[in-house]
C-alpha cells in the first residue's frame, strides 16, 4: 500500500513539472510569434503604405525607400542583441523578454498612427524610420533572450524539441502576416481602401498582440539555471566577461552565416524570386510561399526531436552538405519552372535541408555558453552575423539579377553554406558537451 501511495505522488510531480515547462515554452513562443508578425507585417504591406510615406509616382523608388528603412532594422539588431542580452544575463530572462515585446508594441503603434507625408511632410518617413529602429532593437534582443529561455526551461532530454518552437513561432509570425494580408485583400477591403488607410490595421493588430504577449510574459517564472547561477557568481552580462569565450563567439558567427543566408533566401527573398524570376502571378506567389512556410513549420519540431536522439552535429552537417551541393541546381530548376505546384515542391525540398539548421540553431548556441553570459553570447554575435549575411541576402540577389547574372547569387549562397559546413565539421556536438549547467 505504501508503494501505491508514493508512486502517484511521483507521477503527479512529473506531470506538474512537465505542465510548468510546457506553459512557459508556450508563453515564451507566443511572444516570439508576435514579434516576428510585427516585423514581417512591414514587408507584407509595403506595397500599400509606401506611397503614404514617400512622395512621387515611381513605385520602384518608393519600394527602394521602404527597403532602405527595412535594412536599418538589421543595423540596429546588434545593439538590441547587446542591450537585451545584458538585461537577460544581469537581471533575468523574464525582464528582457517582457521589455523586448514592449519595444515592439511601441514600434508597431507608431507606424499605425503616424500621419502621411501629405500631412506632415518629411517628418513622416523620419518617424517611420524611428519606429523601425525601435523594432530592430526589439528583434535583436528577442532572439538571444528567447533562445536562452526556451533552452533553459526545457528538460535536458527534450531540449532540441522544445527549443525548435522558436523557429516554429518565428515562421508562424510570417504566416500570420500573410493571413492578415489575404483577409484584408480578399475579404474585407478593396485595394483603394488598403492604400488609403487599411495598411494601418495590421500594425494596430500587432501592437495589441504585443501588449497581450507582454502581459503574459510578466507572469513567466525565471529559469532555474539563472537562479542557480546567481548563487554561484555575481551576474554581469558584460561584453568584457563574454570575451573570455572567443572560440564560442566565433562558432556562433560561423554556424550562423550559412544558415541565416539560406533562411532569408527561402523566406524573405523567395517571394520576390518566385514572382520576378519564375513569373508566377501575385496570388500564385502568395499561396506557394504560404504553403512552403507551413511545411517548414511542421519540420522544425520533427528535426528538433531527431537532434535529441542523434545529436545536433549530424543535422548541421546534413544542412551543410545538402545546402552546398543542392542549392545551385535547385534554384536553377526553380527559375525554369512555370508551374506553381513544381515551385512549391522545389521550395519544400530546400526546406528539407534548411530545417537542419533552423530547427536547432538556437539550442546549439545556448549550449555553447555558461549561464552568466548565455543570452548575450547567443544574441550579440548572432545579430551581427544576421546583419551581414541574412539581411543582405535579398539585396545581393537583386543586385546580381539587375546586372544580368542572377545565377551568381546561387553560387554565393552555396559558398556561404560551405563555409559554415567547415565549422559544423570541426565543432563539438553540444548535445553531448553542453555548457547548460555551467555557472562561471
Amino acid at each position: 500500500m505504501a508503494e501505491q501511495v508514493i508512486q502517484p505522488a511521483s507521477d503527479h510531480i512529473d506531470i506538474a513539472d512537465a505542465e510548468r515547462r510546457i506553459k512557459a515554452i508556450l508563453i515564451g513562443s507566443i511572444g516570439n510569434l508576435v514579434e516576428w508578425y510585427d516585423f514581417y507585417a512591414y514587408t507584407a504591406f509595403a506595397l500599400y503604405f509606401a506611397p503614404a510615406f514617400f512622395p512621387g509616382n515611381d513605385p520602384v523608388v518608393q519600394q527602394l525607400n521602404v527597403a532602405v528603412v527595412f535594412a536599418a532594422t538589421f543595423l540596429m539588431r546588434p545593439l538590441g542583441g547587446w542591450f537585451f542580452g545584458y538585461l537577460a544575463d544581469h537581471f533575468g530572462r523574464r525582464i528582457s523578454l517582457t521589455l523586448s515585446v514592449v519595444f515592439m508594441c511601441f514600434g508597431s503603434l507608431i507606424i499605425a498612427l503616424t500621419p502621411t507625408y501629405a500631412t506632415i511632410g518629411f517628418a513622416a518617413p523620419v518617424i517611420l524610420a524611428l519606429a523601425r529602429v525601435i523594432e530592430g532593437l526589439s528583434l535583436g534582443g528577442e532572439y538571444g533572450a528567447s533562445a536562452t529561455y526556451l533552452s533553459e526551461v526545457a528538460d535536458p532530454r527534450h531540449r532540441g524539441f522544445y527549443s525548435s518552437f522558436q523557429y516554429v513561432t518565428l515562421i508562424g509570425g510570417q504566416l500570420t502576416a500573410i493571413i492578415v494580408l489575404l483577409l484584408l485583400q480578399k475579404v474585407f477591403l478593396t485595394p483603394e481602401e488598403l492604400k488609403a488607410w487599411g495598411w494601418r490595421i495590421p500594425f494596430a493588430i500587432g501592437a495589441a498582440l504585443a501588449i497581450f504577449a507582454a502581459v503574459m510574459r510578466r507572469g513567466l517564472h525565471e529559469t532555474e539555471a539563472f537562479e542557480e547561477a546567481k548563487k554561484v557568481v555575481k551576474p554581469t552580462g558584460s561584453i568584457t566577461n563574454l570575451l573570455r569565450y572567443p572560440r564560442e563567439l566565433l562558432l556562433v558567427v560561423g554556424l550562423t552565416a550559412g544558415g541565416t543566408a539560406a533562411f532569408y533566401t527561402f523566406t524573405t527573398y523567395m517571394q520576390t524570386f518566385v514572382k520576378l524570376s519564375v513569373g508566377l502571378t501575385e496570388d500564385q506567389t502568395t499561396f506557394v510561399i504560404f504553403g512552403s512556410l507551413i511545411f517548414a513549420t511542421i519540420l522544425q519540431p520533427i528535426y528538433g526531436a531527431i537532434s535529441d536522439k542523434i545529436g545536433r552535429k549530424p543535422l548541421l552537417i546534413f544542412f551543410g552538405v545538402a545546402g552546398t551541393l543542392a542549392t545551385v541546381p535547385l534554384l536553377m530548376t526553380l527559375k525554369e519552372t512555370k508551374s506553381p505546384f513544381m515551385a512549391f515542391i522545389l521550395i519544400c525540398c530546400a526546406w528539407l535541408f534548411v530545417a537542419g539548421y533552423t530547427s536547432i540553431n538556437a539550442v546549439v548556441k545556448a549550449e555553447l555558453f555558461p549561464t552568466n553570459v548565455r543570452a548575450l553570447g547567443v544574441g550579440l554575435p548572432y545579430a551581427i552575423t544576421v546583419s551581414i549575411f541574412g539581411g543582405t541576402a535579398p539585396a545581393i540577389a537583386l543586385y546580381f539579377k539587375s546586372i544580368g547574372h542572377e545565377d551568381w547569387f546561387y553560387f554565393y549562397l552555396s559558398g556561404i553554406i560551405c563555409l559554415s559546413l567547415i565549422i559544423y565539421s570541426t565543432m563539438r556536438d553540444t548535445k553531448h558537451a553542453s555548457a547548460m549547467h555551467r555557472h562561471e
